[in-house]
């Protein structure tokens, strides 16, 4: 089988615009669908230890659910992933002001982010590799962040079974960046997601509030439920008594990514599912990971032919960390003009017989 690339149409936005649906496939069969609305990842199709392929993303078949209200399924997310507190941040001596969507806070860069706009997609094919450079302007002031920021995001589908993600921005203001995927995975291709194994390289977490803001705090996974230093159910602690996953009702929680040096590339999470076989490697120069169990599906969304009920999806959001604006101890995430905000990840699909 050859590498290839085509497009279709997906429909039209409720300002006319016309959507295209990229279907990219490798020589060995693994298939990826992205539309240049959101940059949205809608399947993944890999096989299982038999060899049978099932598609391991959630998602929707057509536009419309995603114009109208989604859980970011596979989205692009920006300008900044996460949350901040009240909206507000201060930069430079002074208070910036952003829209609340998430209570009283800013979630995954406003109602209008980087997952509701129409970016402008390039395809391309280098050898066995297939992929869709996307570029979206922000302009200054959009959802209240100052400053202008050209954004590129490339996918690439390699013929070694991985998904390479590049972000790349550039700003003409000083304004706060972070940028990431939001795939949710489900690698059994149905039902819940509590039996895949999960590990995730991390010594710390950042604990939350009960508004799920990080109270600034490192806390040791050690003795917790949050250690997935060596695997464990997914479903196995996610029920005990416990504070932080009452406050996430279950995992929605940043892990602290063990990292030799700043910005080196590592195997961040590991998941597998034992029954199909597969396995989901996350390998990311980011310095952190959100782990989010799909506490707040409860099956009224539905897509490819199924209900989407509780914790049928799980992700691993590649990240800065939450609320770093307002956070001094954190890693910074101030992009200022001639600076490069660039950072890569990688998805690596596998099965393990």
């Amino acid at each position: 089988m050859q590498a290839s690339i085509t497009q279709s149409a997906f429909g039209h936005l409720p300002d006319g615009r016309a959507a295209t649906l990229f279907t990219l496939t490798n020589p060995n069969g693994l298939l990826l669908k992205i539309t240049d609305f959101g940059g949205i990842i809608t399947e993944i199709h890999t096989p299982d230890r038999h060899g049978a392929l099932a598609d391991i993303t959630l998602g929707f078949d057509t536009l419309a659910p995603y114009v109208k209200e989604s859980p970011y399924f596979g989205a692009l997310i920006g300008r900044y992933g996460n949350r901040l507190r009240d909206g507000r941040f201060t930069l430079d001596g002074q208070v910036v002001q952003l829209p609340a969507n998430d209570g009283t806070h800013h979630l995954h860069g406003g109602e209008q982010g980087y997952h509701r706009v129409l970016w402008r997609a390039i395809p391309f094919q280098e050898g066995d590799s297939v992929g869709l450079t996307l570029i979206y302007r922000s302009r200054d002031g959009e959802q209240g962040y100052p400053g202008t920021l050209d954004v590129t995001v490339v996918y690439e589908l390699t013929a070694g079974d991985e998904l390479v993600v590049t972000f790349d921005a550039v700003t003409d203001k000083a304004t706060p960046v972070n940028l990431t995927q939001h795939a949710y995975f489900n690698l059994a291709g149905q039902g819940d997601i509590l039996g895949h194994l999960l590990r995730i390289d991390a010594d710390a977490y950042t604990p939350i509030d009960s508004t799920l803001i990080p109270t600034g705090e490192l806390a040791p996974v050690a003795g917790t439920a949050f250690d997935f230093r060596t695997p464990h159910p997914i479903g196995e602690r996610i029920g005990i008594e416990d504070e932080q996953l009452r406050h996430g009702s279950g995992y929605d929680h940043n892990f602290v990514l063990n990292k030799p040096a700043p910005r080196a590339m590592t195997l961040a999470a590991r998941a597998h599912e034992p029954v199909s076989g597969r396995v989901l490697e996350l390998f990311t120069e980011e310095p952190g990971v959100q782990f989010y169990s799909g506490n707040f599906l409860d099956g009224s969304l539905t897509g490819k032919g199924q209900a989407y009920g509780y914790r049928s999806g799980f992700c691993l959001e590649p990240q800065h960390f939450p609320d770093s604006p307002n956070q001094s101890a954190f890693p910074n995430t101030i992009l200022r003009p001639g600076e490069e905000y660039a950072t890569v990840s990688r998805y690596k699909f596998s099965v393990e017989k």
